[in-house]
Formats: C-alpha cells, sequence, structure tokens
C-alpha cells in the first residue's frame, strides 16, 4: 500500500515519494536484470551470497549490486543480526572495489569474507534478520530477502 501511496504522491511531485519511489524501482530493476535469487536487499543495493569451501577454508562470497561505490584498502565488517545471533566478520583481504556496469548501469562489488566452518552453518539459517555492511564511511543495512 505504502508503495502506491508513494506513486501517487511522486505524481504530485512530492520530494520524498519521488526519491523512495525511485529507489524502490531501482532495487526491483537489479533483481529482475539477475536471474540469482537475493540474498538480502538494502534501498538501493541487492546481495548476492553464498558460502564456498577452497581447500578446507570457508568463505562467505559476497557481490553487491546497486549504488554502492567504493575503493578501499581498508577492508570492510558485515554483521549478521538475527535471532539469537550476532556475528561480525572481516573481508578476507583489505583492497577491494567496485566496478561499473555499463549493461545495468549500476556498480559491482565483490567482497569475501573468510570464516570458520561452524560460522558457514549461521549464515545459512533462515533466523538472521539484518546484515550491516561498514566500509570506509559506508554503513549498508541488509534485510534477507527470505
Amino acid at each position: 500500500m505504502k508503495f502506491k501511496i508513494d506513486k501517487l504522491l511522486s505524481a504530485f511531485g512530492n520530494k520524498s515519494a519521488i526519491e523512495s519511489n525511485y529507489a524502490d524501482s531501482f532495487t526491483k530493476n537489479i533483481i529482475n536484470s539477475i536471474n540469482d535469487e537475493p540474498y538480502a536487499i538494502s534501498k538501493e543495493n541487492v546481495m548476492y551470497a553464498a558460502v564456498k569451501e577452497l581447500g578446507g577454508f570457508f568463505y562467505f562470497k559476497t557481490i553487491i549490486v546497486g549504488s554502492f561505490k567504493i575503493k578501499t584498502m581498508k577492508g570492510a565488517t558485515l554483521l549478521v543480526s538475527g535471532n539469537d545471533i550476532e556475528q561480525e566478520l572481516k573481508t578476507d583481504m583489505d583492497e577491494f572495489q567496485s566496478d561499473y556496469s555499463n549493461v545495468s548501469n549500476c556498480f559491482i562489488t565483490r567482497i569475501d569474507f573468510q570464516i570458520e566452518e561452524k560460522e558457514a552453518t549461521i549464515l545459512e539459517a533462515k533466523n538472521i534478520k539484518i546484515l550491516t555492511l561498514k566500509a570506509k564511511k559506508h554503513i549498508i543495512i541488509f534485510e534477507m530477502s527470505h
């Protein structure tokens, strides 16, 4: 219902409704342009993620598609929050950057977080509510898409 009201208000020039309507449309277009199911969604970004194992080491591999643009050598953290869960993950490499995509007209950022084997089951659980990405001055709050 809120989406319809925002659409109506934006038609009459309400600035906050226009911005809200744009953000909703922007996020929806990102999701529709990729065939995989999103792991989590923020206002202007979509996170695709999976737990991977390589040579006995476990990683939480994420790809963030949207307006998030960064180039850093200081790494990032991902706070996983939910029912009885509060876990902070750190990037496995401190240096990463976003790449611009002409095709989708947005940025693509790949960030890998090294995790322990026991954390792999936490990240696949349905009781995660929010993921908070902190990198440089950016703080992006993702809500789970399930």
